[in-house]
């Protein structure tokens, strides 16, 4: 199971970013995906995800209204539309997965929660 999150880069305040994770050596049925986020002396924080058929979706407080999580399982593709940035925004971004049918935002909120990772893209966002 390997996970390879693409899309960071430098954006202005109230720009935009499209994330993308793309999956690799197993097909994105039956799981969920997770977006993380870490700044920099900050504690990896959950920010959104969604369940393994895409009828449900979650997120934390801080981006909810700006970002906004789909999937496309053919293409083994999860993305994080990112729009209104902020640059307490700032932040390495992960995606996650975990095999399971059922969630609910306490548990996809956790890092805990999720066995496998990608290894991050950097998002800056300047004022």
């Amino acid at each position: 199971v390997q996970l390879q999150a693409s899309g960071g880069g430098l954006v202005q305040a109230g720009g935009s970013l499209r994330l993308s994770c793309i999956a690799s050596g197993f097909t994105l049925d039956h799981y969920i995906i997770g977006w993380f986020r870490q700044a920099p002396g900050k504690e990896r924080e959950g920010i959104s995800c969604i369940s393994s058929s895409g009828g449900s979706s979650y997120y934390a407080r801080s981006v909810k209204g700006r970002f906004t999580i789909s999937r496309d399982d053919a293409k083994r593709s999860v993305y994080l539309e990112m729009n209104s940035l902020k640059p307490e925004d700032t932040a390495v971004y992960y995606c996650a997965a975990q095999e399971t049918l059922w969630i609910n935002w306490a548990m996809c909120s956790q890092s805990g929660f999720f066995r496998s990772w990608g290894q991050g893209t950097l998002v800056t966002v300047s004022s």
